[in-house]
């Protein structure tokens, strides 16, 4: 049984209204919500914040940021803790994800060495992904940055959500 938890809530609900366009006010929830979490505070929380804090910034050196930090708390998330959010989740399938979100920070950069560190990463912990739309779409996405790099282009992709990153 999962415990409720009022800051996955909160998070969760920013990142819908961010969807339904409303960038600024999302950006704004995420940023309150991450000075209430703090740099200390539970790495799920800071993970998620950080994940899609990042999605929320044109500057893919501001976004790049984001990402580093969403990696960094994922190293210190436990299966236990994200099952305490969701039964189904395993810390796993949070990585095919960052380092994707990582390899793309880095290609618009220009670091075309670092990006492909990461998108190999990306690629190697691609199996943790379910056979579904969310797996499905980040494994599409692995393969359209990987491209990119190869290319050497650093031109923004398009987003879900928030800016052309």
């Amino acid at each position: 049984m999962t415990t409720p938890d009022p800051t996955m809530k909160a998070i969760t609900e920013a990142v819908a209204a961010g969807r339904e366009g409303q960038i600024d006010s999302a950006r704004q929830r995420l940023l309150s919500l991450w000075g209430d979490v703090g740099v200390t505070g539970d790495p799920l929380h800071r993970c998620t914040l950080a994940h899609f804090l990042a999605d929320l910034h044109d500057d893919p050196a501001a976004a790049l940021a984001w990402d580093i930090r969403a990696y960094d708390a994922a190293e210190a998330v436990t299966d236990h803790r994200v099952q305490e959010h969701h039964a189904s989740l395993h810390i796993a399938g949070f990585y095919p994800s960052l380092h994707l979100n990582l390899a793309d920070g880095y290609r618009r950069l220009g670091a075309f060495d670092l990006a492909s560190e990461h998108i190999t990463a990306a690629k190697g912990h691609a199996g943790a992904l379910a056979a579904d739309e969310y797996g499905d779409l980040i494994r599409t996405a692995i393969t359209e940055v990987e491209t990119a790099i190869n290319q050497h282009d650093t031109a923004p992709r398009s987003n879900a959500w928030g800016p052309a990153r």
